[in-house]
């Protein structure tokens, strides 16, 4: 069972991105996932979720109308669109799953993790 995040990159100020969040050994649309994100020094913070059929999205206040998380069940990848981009959206990009699952915010609430993807966003 393993998360695969890909896409990241160095991008400037008010440019877009996408993330991947390619799952193997499990099957897309049986878990929720979410994206995290973690700046050197700082706690890591929830981003975004979508639940397990797709009915349901969240998002966390700093990126809310510039970010988007999709579902591509056909590819078993959920997708982090970013838009409008800002310096304070660097930091390494996590995904996790978990099977059944609502759009939690809490780290706790999500048993599989990638390895994360690097955003850096320049001024």
């Amino acid at each position: 069972v393993q998360l695969q995040a890909s896409g990241g990159g160095l991008v400037q100020n008010g440019g877009s991105l996408r993330l991947s969040c390619t799952a193997s050994g499990l099957t897309i649309n049986t878990y929720a996932v979410a994206w995290f994100r973690q700046a050197p020094g700082q706690e890591r913070e929830f981003v975004c979720a979508i639940s397990w059929n797709g009915g349901s999205t969240r998002y966390g206040d700093s990126v809310k109308g510039r970010f988007t998380i999709s579902k591509d069940t056909a590819k078993n990848t959920v997708y982090l669109e970013m838009n409008n981009l800002k310096s304070e959206d660097t930091a390494r990009y996590y995904c996790a799953a978990d099977q059944w699952g609502g759009v939690h915010w809490r780290e706790s609430a999500y048993d599989v993790w990638g390895q994360g993807t690097q955003v850096t966003v320049s001024s």
